[in-house]
């Protein structure tokens, strides 16, 4: 069994209001100088808040001598538990609004433990909000209700540990409550890697992963946590059980596939049997340059639809790649790379190139493989994605409305459908904030039949109303999203904040059978109230 995990991060502070790490924040100076960009911002920083403003009252309900050892009733830790990242999340948090603070904090060492406090939570009326690494941006992790006596929020981080590892099969089974480095530094001695690397990826957990179908940073190819799934344990209010372990099986409806995605609705995902890969021990990276975004749209679906399998095919708009320092000429940029864990890359990289200079492509000289960026443009764009949400929150203390939304859609609406977003989004950003507005995109994830564009809104707040201007931008952005058929999320889940949207994007008969499962398997409906049904 290999040995019990050590924290990376140990010697860091998380934040309890904010993204990641309070020594990786923004400063007040970093935070004036970003929002110079904007016209209309504050002329100051929003202080940051302090645990110690805020008011905390006595829980409401106390936990049996049993369980008292697994659960905590201290104000800070019921503070850190209260919300999630996305923007509104920060914001309300900034303004002195935090969400509806959870009564008790429990952290489960076992599946045991998890089934006896569901059994005590369903006695006493007491609301479950499924809790790994407190990453959503949807409000997944938060409770909007008023119907249950208390809230509990469950925190599975305790459940970190990679249980056993089949090197033949090359695979493992891992506890759900495993944060990303924590995982991978227990399948490294290994030689393996489980190869879902999300932008939230110190922050988040599997059972995050696997409750929210999350995707991986990888463009193309297995990238979706869907892909490497063998088998799921589940513990629910009625029942508990895992699914069998298989390679593949066509025996009617998956059982996995029921709790994939229900993020913590109908049960709750306590270890899974994932499929892993060698580490890759080959690289290479390279970026390009379009003069028409339309024409670099055309080079990637092209790249998609070829047998090449780039790790990385992130095309960034003129906006985006002016952002990210890929670019300050008004060009599209597109960032490529491959890796293998069993030979060069080199030749597919040199492929991918000729295809994107037959679509209008510059630039792109292959590379030696190696582990360092091929150029800085490549290096500008990886550093500004594992920053970005550390600066939206420094532009939410200058008053900015700053959000990202992420969809789907086959290759014929998407051009048209970017367009529009761009186009109504901005428009209503503008009317509602009387400030210009910034809409800019990038496909994050692409496919041989559509591809994945991420958009990031930002506009001058006014003081105070942030949150309900960006409840506006959400709206209007939904609304554009239904009547293009694009998913109202790709790979950020629904939550709470989506809920509209994927209401009107399921099929009824779906809906009917998603509706009876939570009756048969969470009867008092203490799981996540709100959450996909209501």
């Amino acid at each position: 069994m290999p040995a019990a995990p050590s924290d990376p991060a140990a010697a860091r502070t998380r934040s309890w209001w904010g993204w990641g790490y309070t020594e990786e924040h923004p400063d007040d100076a970093e935070c004036v100088a970003m929002a110079a960009l904007l016209p209309g911002t504050l002329a100051r920083p929003l202080p940051i808040p302090q645990f110690g403003d805020l008011h905390i009252g006595s829980p409401g309900v106390t936990p049996p001598n049993s369980l008292a050892h697994r659960v905590t009733a201290d104000p800070e830790a019921r503070a850190a538990h209260a919300m999630g990242k996305a923007y509104r999340d920060v914001m309300r948090s900034l303004r002195g609004r935090p969400g509806r603070i959870p009564d008790l904090v429990a952290h489960p060492a076992s599946d045991q433990d998890v089934a006896d406090l569901l059994d005590w939570a369903g006695e006493h009326d007491v609301a479950v909000i499924p809790y790994g690494g407190g990453s959503s941006v949807v409000g997944g992790v938060e409770y909007r209700g008023a119907t249950h006596r208390a809230v509990l929020s469950l925190d599975l981080t305790a459940m970190d540990r990679v249980l056993e590892i089949d090197k033949a099969g090359r695979s493992a089974r891992i506890q759900a409550g495993a944060l990303g480095p924590v995982l991978e530094q227990q399948l490294r001695p290994h030689g393996l890697t489980l190869r879902h690397f999300p932008q939230s990826f110190e922050f988040s957990t599997l059972g995050g992963w696997l409750a929210t179908r999350a995707g991986g940073h990888y463009a193309t190819g297995p990238t979706r946590i869907d892909d490497f799934v063998q088998s799921l344990s589940v513990v629910a209010p009625a029942a508990a059980g895992a699914t069998w372990r298989l390679p593949a099986s066509g025996a009617g409806p998956s059982p996995d596939r029921l709790f994939l995605g229900s993020e913590g609705a109908l049960g709750i995902i306590t270890a899974a049997w994932m499929r892993l890969q060698e580490r890759p021990q080959y690289k290479a990276s390279t970026s390009m340059t379009f003069a028409d975004f339309h024409r670099a749209l055309e080079a990637v679906r092209a790249l998609a639809q070829s047998d090449l399998a780039p790790a990385n095919c992130r095309l960034l708009d003129p906006g985006e790649a002016l952002l990210s320092g890929a670019s300050r000429d008004g060009s599209t940029v597109l960032v490529l790379g491959f890796e293998s864990a069993t030979g060069s890359v080199d030749d597919r990289l040199a492929n991918a190139v000729d295809m994107a200079r037959a679509h209008g492509g510059r630039g792109g000289a292959p590379t030696a493989d190696r582990d360092a960026p091929a150029n800085a443009a490549v290096g500008a764009w990886r550093s500004t994605f594992l920053r970005m949400p550390y600066l939206r929150d420094g532009l939410a203390r200058m008053g900015a409305v700053v959000e990202t939304f992420e969809t789907a859609a086959t290759w014929d609406r998407i051009p048209a459908l970017i367009d529009a977003v761009r186009t109504e989004v901005g428009a209503a950003a503008a009317k509602a904030t009387g400030h210009p507005a910034t809409v800019n995109c990038r496909l994050t994830h692409v496919y041989p039949d559509g591809a994945a564009p991420y958009f990031t809104v930002a506009v001058a707040g006014r003081p105070g109303a942030e949150v309900e201007i960006w409840d506006d931008i959400k709206a209007t952005a939904g609304d554009v999203l239904h009547r293009f058929q694009a998913t109202v999320t790709h790979h950020h889940a629904v939550g709470r904040d989506h809920r509209s949207g994927y209401d009107r994007q399921r099929p009824e008969p779906f809906a009917v059978a998603l509706r009876a499962a939570k009756d048969a398997l969470d009867p008092r409906r203490i799981l996540n109230p709100g959450v996909l049904i209501d």
